[in-house]
């Protein structure tokens, strides 16, 4: 599902942008801003639903208690009155729906920052050698794998299948070689000379894991050198991974540092993604009562996830969308907690709020006092 949206919705929104304005660092912010305008309603109805709950939570445990002591020995009447309580305040998975909804959208979109063209796309072949006189009694199933959109020019791409027909179980002394084909059969040098690429589109192969195991030819070809497992990567140019935008020197860069040294332009993505992400959940909170607790996950989650980013490092492409997500995010958030709340979420609010304030009034006088005064203030 992820390739078929990524295929059939997001690219072709990507190149409608690119083709107004030739820039792919603006084509990533274009349809960023697009999808998130389409996922609109459903996002804000989950922000919605979570404002409402942090309100009412408390309200409704202590109605829930109340139910489970008072109708224990009806179960029928406890689910009467928990439907009523539910339809009063609402269901704490209402929120959960839209997000399930919008997220196979939201995988696509991360998918497709992080292939082609704005990044270099692997193409991972796991390989199981074994004992010559072993190959006999396998049964050959031919490998292919998992297909990817391969930009040959700015408005040409076609998906690719790396493919090994005689499958990925070879003997000792062997040779296999990898074959990339469209869907349809056509190979990656008929679709060269039909397209005629726009750069060098060579494909980079490596052998990642089992080099005792098995060996790679430039031209594909995997010799099978001793009984064991391997994997054989090969890669193929992302047009634009090398293109830079604004301070971003190249959108496929992958790493905080590079050979020893820090690059800045990674650096300023990951510290505005963690930012953006703490203003967002900041305004969440806006106008609700004090909670210590979710306080304290605030400032602890975006530095989690930001941290994050240093042992799993992400395109500079993919880091720009969830920068830019981030501040739509933001946003949203801000206009939704200024709309009216139902009535009787409104009083429980502002019975919250003044509690908090008599609470904290309470407070600080009691640290206004003299160690040797009563309570009360007279002697």
């Amino acid at each position: 599902m992820i390739g078929y949206i990524s295929d059939n919705l997001l690219l072709p929104i990507l190149d409608f942008f690119y083709g107004l304005v030739p820039s792919y660092g603006l084509a990533i912010i274009a349809l960023t801003v697009v999808i998130r305008l389409a996922l609109f309603p459903l996002s804000a109805g989950s922000i919605r639903n979570a404002r409402r709950m942090r309100i009412a939570q408390p309200v409704m445990q202590q109605r829930q208690a109340e139910i489970r002591s008072k109708y224990g020995s009806n179960p029928s009447k406890q689910q009467e009155e928990m439907g009523k309580l539910m339809k009063e305040f609402g269901s704490p998975l209402a929120g959960c729906l839209p997000l399930l909804v919008q997220m196979p959208i939201l995988f696509a979109l991360f998918a497709t920052l992080r292939g082609s063209p704005f990044a270099d796309v692997p193409y991972n072949i796991n390989l199981k050698v074994l004992p010559a006189d072993q190959v006999a009694a396998i049964e050959t199933k031919p490998f292919n794998s998992a297909s990817h959109s391969i930009f040959f020019t700015e408005q040409d791409h076609v998906p690719l299948v790396a493919s090994l027909p005689g499958g990925n179980r070879i003997g000792v002394g062997e040779t296999t070689k990898v074959q990339l084909a469209s869907k349809s059969g056509e190979s990656l040098d008929a679709i060269e000379k039909r397209i005629n690429p726009s750069f060098d589109l060579t494909p980079q192969w490596s052998v990642t894991k089992g080099d005792e195991v098995v060996s790679v030819a430039a031209d594909g070809s995997i010799q099978a050198l001793a009984p064991g497992d391997a994997t054989v990567e090969l890669k193929i140019p992302g047009l634009a991974a090398r293109s830079g935008f604004l301070f971003i020197r190249a959108l496929g860069q992958v790493g905080f540092m590079t050979e020893g040294t820090v690059n800045w332009d990674i650096a300023i993505l990951v510290g505005g993604f963690g930012l953006t992400l703490f203003l967002s959940q900041i305004l969440s909170g806006w106008g609700m009562p004090a909670n210590p607790q979710q306080a304290t996950a605030n400032r602890i989650t975006p530095v989690m996830i930001t941290g994050m980013f240093l042992f799993f490092p992400l395109p500079a492409g993919v880091l720009l969308y969830m920068v830019i997500a981030n501040i739509f995010q933001a946003a949203q958030t801000f206009l939704l907690i200024r709309e009216p709340l139902p009535d009787n979420l409104q009083t429980i609010l502002d019975q919250q709020l003044a509690k908090q304030t008599v609470t904290a009034n309470a407070t600080a006088v009691t640290s206004e006092r003299l160690p040797f005064e009563p309570n009360n203030g007279k002697r």
